[in-house]
């Protein structure tokens, strides 16, 4: 259906312009009985969307700064891949003490999804140890010997306590931040994982001891080297994961 589906939320609604949403869904601002808005339209499936929506609604009733659904008129959270959400004020976070306000609330946000259920069809970094595909991951398309690679970082990581991890919290794009608050966007990859996955921010914010930032930085390189398969930047963060 497209953006027709926007429709479903009113006769007073209207797309404004274009907004930096990533390769995998087409996401404007948008106007919605007055208010401003964001419309984020894909091609994810419903138990995915139902997964994420969900989500979000928990981390807004725990008082967590995200961006909130906001119901079709008949009070579905989705429609025709479209999600429709609440927009997020403020500007990227530039300095270390901003990064640290950003690390906890990350460290919040694992907090309150200790439990979670896994976002249909993905894996998290421990399940790749012996899964070969999950979500937009295909460990068969990278050289085993990458695998190999990938797989020993992974391992680093197995038998810890997993929850939802936002899963590129290091873009400063995904963050809105002003005086009071700290907001997270864009919850296109976040997926049950380890947490520290989310905790490879700009000048060790999180605070990391150096084993521990190894760990994760090795981790999350190899993890991203897997998502990306196929294109430069895949190339690149596999070279920053050390060989077996």
């Amino acid at each position: 259906m497209g953006w027709e589906a926007l429709g479903q939320w009113g006769d007073d609604v209207a797309r404004i312009e274009p907004l930096a949403g990533g390769v995998a869904n087409d996401v404007w601002s948008v106007r919605v009985n007055g208010h401003l808005a964001v419309g984020r339209l894909g091609v994810r499936s419903d138990a995915d969307l139902a997964w994420e929506t969900a989500l979000l609604q928990h981390l807004d009733r725990e008082g967590l700064t995200v961006p909130v659904p906001i119901p079709t008129t008949d009070g579905r959270l989705f429609a025709d891949g479209l999600v429709v959400m609440t927009y997020m004020d403020g500007g990227p976070p530039e300095t270390q003490a901003d990064w640290r306000r950003v690390a906890g609330t990350l460290r919040e946000l694992h907090r309150l999804t200790q439990g979670w259920p896994q976002r249909p069809g993905w894996r998290s970094s421990t399940d790749l140890l012996h899964a070969e595909t999950g979500t937009r991951i295909d460990l068969g398309a990278m050289p085993a010997e990458g695998v190999a690679r990938c797989r020993a970082a992974w391992a680093r990581l197995a038998g810890r306590q997993t929850c939802v991890v936002h899963g590129n919290p290091n873009n400063p794009g995904n963050v809105r931040m002003t005086a009071n608050q700290v907001a997270l966007i864009d919850w296109d990859e976040s997926h049950v994982d380890v947490p520290v996955l989310d905790l490879v921010l700009p000048d060790n914010a999180a605070g990391l001891d150096d084993g521990a930032y190894d760990i994760a930085a090795q981790a999350s390189a190899a993890w991203e080297a897997a998502v990306c398969w196929g294109d430069e930047y895949a190339v690149k963060r596999l070279a920053e994961v050390r060989a077996v």
